[in-house]
Order: C-alpha cells, then structure tokens, then sequence
C-alpha cells in the first residue's frame, strides 16, 4: 500500500469520524484510554483469562436487504440476538468471562463503496459497535473486534478483475482506518483483530460483491502470500493512525484460522513498528462431526483416549508462536450446542480445552450464540458448565504464578487421560501397522450424523444409532461397506454433505492398488453412479475413493488412478447429492473390486 494512498484513506476516515454521535468528552466509562507500553503480548493473553463471543449480533447481516439508513438494532437482532445491554456484558464478567469477543460485519452496513475504494462505514453503526465496546470496558474486560464473513466481500481479493482486487485491499485498508481512528483513544484492553476465517482460500469465493472470483485464480502459494499482504496492511493501517493505537495489542488472524494450515511455514507473522504488542488467532471444533454437529443426537461420541490425545497434540502445536513471543488467541471454540440441547461430555471437552490453553499459555474465546450462556436469562444453560466457567476467570488466578498454573492444568490433564477410555465402540476392527481396514466416510447433508470422515480410521467417530459395515481388506478381491441409518434418531440420512470409500493403511501394504466400484446399493435400489470414480490417497497412507467431495473442484493430476489410467469422465462426486432417490437414505451398500492397476 502506497504510503499517499493510506493518507488519503486516512483522511476519508477522519471525516466518516466528524459524521459519528461520538461521546461527551466529559462521558464516564470504564476505560480510562491508558497504555501499558512495558506489558508483553504474552503477559497480556494470561490477563485476557477466558473469553467469549457476542455471537451471531453485531455480525449479523442481510446482503439482499442493505439498507445503511437502518438502525443498527435492525441488524443486531436479525439473526435471533436480544438487543445487546449493559447488563449482559455484566453478567458475561461475574460469569466468569474477562475478554469478549465482538465479530462485525462492517461492509454489509456500509454507506458506499465506491470504485476508488472510498468506503464509508455507517456512523449510526460505528456508533453502535462503540456503545458496546464502553458496556464491556464498564465491566472491566477486554475486547476484541473484528471483520467478521461480513456478507463474503473478502472474494473480492479473488476477482478475475485487477480492478476489484485492489478495491478490495483499498477498501480493507480504509475500514480499519476508520475503526482505529474512531477507538485510538480507547486503552490497550481494546484490541483488533485482522480478520476471520476468511484470511485464506475462502479470499476468491463467489459473493454479492464479486460474482467472477474463481477457485483456480490463486495457487495455494498465491493464497498463503495474499493472506501474508492483508495481515501486514493491517499492522501498517493501524499503526499509523497514531496515538494509542501506535502500540495497541493487534491479533493477526492464522491462515484459515486452522492451526495445521496456520503452523506452515508459508504463513507468516507481520513486522510491526513496536515490539511485543502481535498476538495470533486461530480457531478449533475439532472433531467436527461432535463439535459442529447440528443435533446432539447426531453427534459422534467424544472422550477417548485418542480424542484427549489428539486435542493435546493440537494445541502444543501452538507453542511454535508462544516460544517467538506471540500471544495466542484461540478466537473461537465449542463443542456448540444442538438443536436438542448440550451434546453428551460438553463440560468435558471445555475443561480438557481450557486446561490445555492454561498448561500451553495461550487464551480463548468460547464461540455462544445464547446457546451456552443465555443472554436473555443473563445465566449459564446448565449448572455444571456455569462452575467450569466460574471458576476460570483472571481473579482466581490472581496471585498465583503461571508455574504453578501450569502445574495444576498438567495434574488435572494427566487424571482425565488416566479415565478416559480406549475405546466406545465394541467388536471394531483394530487396525494395527500390518492391517488394512475399509469403510464408508459418512457426513450427511444436514452435518447431523457422521461416521469417521477422514484420513485416519476411527469406529469410535460415530453417531449413535449408525450401523456401520466395516471390513479388513486381506489382498486383491470384492469387498462390501456400508451404512443402516435406521436406528438413528432422526431414521435417514438426509442426502450427503460427504462421503468417501476409504482403505485405512491401503497405500502402505497394497501400493498402487485401485478400488473398482461395482455396485452402489442405496435402500436396496440400484443407483448409478453420475460419473466415473477415481482413486487416489490425501495423505500417502490411505486409500480413498471420493463419492461426494464438493471442495475438491478437479481431478488431482498425477495421484488420481484408474484401470487403464484412463481418467475421462472421472469426478470427485459420482453421488449426485440433489437426486431424489437420495434424499433421504435409510441404508446404503457399496461393492468394490480391489486389486493391482491394470
């Protein structure tokens, strides 16, 4: 970014500013605009404590309906948020909670954005954003705004048009030079945050803003190099606006805010004028199929070993940013509630997540949209997760060190590890190093009922009432798998957000082999594939077939396989997932021939 053209942007903030109702000078609030300039990132993300989010409120927002002369309260409520009060922000503190997160969505309730990126946030909405922030400093936590999906602008980054990409990035620039004049003299409790889970390859996805992004513009090179360029105008836009904001504490939004993909080594922090004052975000719900699940009764169980050993492996993951200085802010995370309430071993998974950030110095937000702590009610949903909450705040760790922190978080992973069981699921195949295992990955359409979607086999990701047919692959011959949704709670699996044939260690002892799809069995009925399915491996290990997998967009040239290697017709959705005969699937059964390449 041109230095002129910041000043220029600067500017135009500077007068959507003279537009905003700002406070009296002589308002009292609870922040009283102090900078602790010797205070760390990390000394700052172990005071932040345990934060939540304001949930589906300042972010919510209607791209078919904007309409800037709205009251903000018309987009605060329409996603099925109360109207946000000061009482709620002080019952979020006294609930335990020191930090709240704010996602917004600014550019959906924009006065303009016009073609040379002179965007002008809404001063009723900046307003409004405001009085929240002075709710939650009056209740003595800090804050955390962000640009939320905010209406999917970010796929501008992506346009095929040079024009619309740098609109975009001048637009970016000019709505955080708006937010940080409007907050530059609000203290260091108030933090930004560069973005959401857009910061990634979501930057070229189709929206009402860009119609002409496309998956193949940016490699995922181009993406991770992108994603480095926002974050660093960021840091530059915020900086220069001066005053306290010159060293305010900014959180730098991971790349895809996935902590795997976050952790490579193409993603990079950016510089800063200050030392110390970067923190990181990233976000986790995994598994999916438990946290994200949109019933309880869907959900795949949670709670073995592997499930506690997997969540630790995750999180240490991160000490690559706290070991170079950089507070961590796992901005998001829930095992979220069901449409039928808490998922079974919600208050477990919270407690081994928190305990992990407490023994890994790191800092979280609990992503609620009134499911957990009803803001309505001012109160937790369920007494045991009101006392987990209770009794993590900043003030009961007041005066202790962060050793001995650390040192009760560690006794207390080390007791969950020690109960939590080997397995759930009885008469499995145990898969070892010298045994192959087939079975049908299984999302359906609605996220409401999993089986083991992914590279590594585990009978125990099941929702309950699944009858799985799983089978050990002994060399090359005809197999069967398959699923019988009928002992679940809703009965069917509504059509398939999903699925993959899978051969754990397939790659590994039957090199090269190619699985031949025969027949597809769906409530007893013949159906016919809508194309040619290829198989291929993700991770070198696993054999897969892909029956429905929307976000692989083409035939992955050089690892695909086929009989003959003739690749012509092949597709990553042989499944066509609007067919009427699956739309609700009560069963379904797959016969494959597996054997060498021929």
């Amino acid at each position: 970014m041109k230095k002129t053209l910041l000043m220029r942007l600067m500017c135009l903030a500077l007068m959507a500013l003279l537009m905003c109702t700002c406070a009296a000078a002589d308002e009292v609030t609870g922040d009283d605009g102090s900078i602790r300039s010797d205070l760390t990132a990390l000394e700052v993300s172990r005071l932040m404590g345990n934060g939540t989010n304001l949930g589906n409120t300042m972010e919510a927002c209607n791209t078919n309906a904007i309409a800037p002369g709205n009251s903000p309260l018309t987009y605060e409520v329409s996603w099925g948020q109360p109207v946000t009060t000061q009482e709620m922000l002080t019952a979020l503190k006294a609930a335990g909670f020191d930090t709240v997160r704010i996602p917004v969505a600014w550019m959906t309730n924009a006065t303009t954005l016009a073609i040379d990126g002179s965007y002008i946030i809404d001063p009723a909405y900046l307003d409004r954003v405001a009085e929240i922030v002075d709710y939650a400093r009056n209740a003595g936590m800090y804050v955390i705004i962000n640009d939320h999906w905010d209406g999917g602008w970010w796929g501008m980054f992506g346009s095929e048009s040079a024009e619309t990409r740098q609109l975009a990035m001048d637009a970016y620039v000019g709505m955080w030079a708006q937010i940080a004049i409007r907050f530059a003299d609000y203290s260091d409790y108030v933090i930004f945050e560069s973005a959401n889970e857009e910061l990634g390859t979501r930057l070229d996805e189709n929206s009402v803003y860009c119609s002409d992004s496309v998956t193949t513009y940016m490699t995922h090179d181009e993406y991770y190099a992108l994603a480095n360029q926002i974050n660093q105008a960021f840091v530059d836009t915020v900086r220069m606006t001066g005053g306290n904001n010159a060293e305010r504490f900014l959180l730098i939004a991971g790349f895809n805010t996935n902590i795997d993909q976050t952790c490579d080594e193409r993603f990079k922090m950016p510089t800063d004028t200050v030392e110390n004052k970067l923190l990181l975000s990233v976000h986790y719900y995994d598994p999916w199929s438990y946290a994200g699940a949109t019933t309880a009764a869907g959900a795949t169980a949670w709670g073995t070993r592997g499930d506690y050993e997997y969540m630790d492996g995750q999180m240490q993951k991160l000490t690559k940013f706290t070991k170079q200085g950089y507070g961590v802010v796992i901005g998001e995370y829930a095992a979220l509630p069901g449409s039928d309430g808490l998922k079974a071993n919600t208050v477990a998974y919270h407690q081994r997540f928190l305990d992990l950030c407490d023994y890994y110095d790191l800092t979280s937000c609990l992503w609620d949209c009134s499911g957990m702590f009803v803001r309505r009610d001012l109160a937790f949903c369920d007494d045991e997760l009101s006392a987990l909450y209770g009794g993590r705040n900043a003030a009961s760790e007041e005066g202790k060190s962060y050793a001995d922190i650390q040192a009760a978080a560690k006794a207390s992973l080390d007791a969950g590890l020690e109960a939590a069981p080997t397995t759930f699921v009885k008469d499995a195949i145990v898969l070892t190093d010298e045994t192959a295992v087939a079975w049908l990955m299984w999302n359906d359409g609605g996220w409401a009922l999993s089986y083991s979607v992914g590279d590594d086999y585990n009978p125990d990701s099941i929702s309950a009432g699944m009858k799985v047919t799983d089978v050990e692959i002994t060399g090359p011959g005809t197999y069967t798998v398959g699923i019988d949704f009928s002992g679940t709670q809703q009965g069917v699996s509504n059509s398939v957000a999903f699925s993959a044939l899978a051969i754990a260690n397939g790659e590994v002892l039957f090199p090269g082999y190619v699985i031949d799809i025969k027949e597809v069995l769906i409530d007893g009925e013949v159906y016919r594939l809508k194309g040619r399915a290829y198989t291929t491996s993700d991770n070198g290990v696993t054999t897969r077939v892909n029956l429905y997998n929307e976000w692989v967009t083409a035939v992955p040239v050089g690892t695909a396989r086929m009989h003959y290697g003739n690749l012509a017709g092949a597709t990553p959705t042989p499944i066509n997932r609007n067919d009427a005969a699956i739309a609700q699937i009560h069963s379904i059964y797959i016969t494959f021939e597996y054997g060498p390449q021929k």
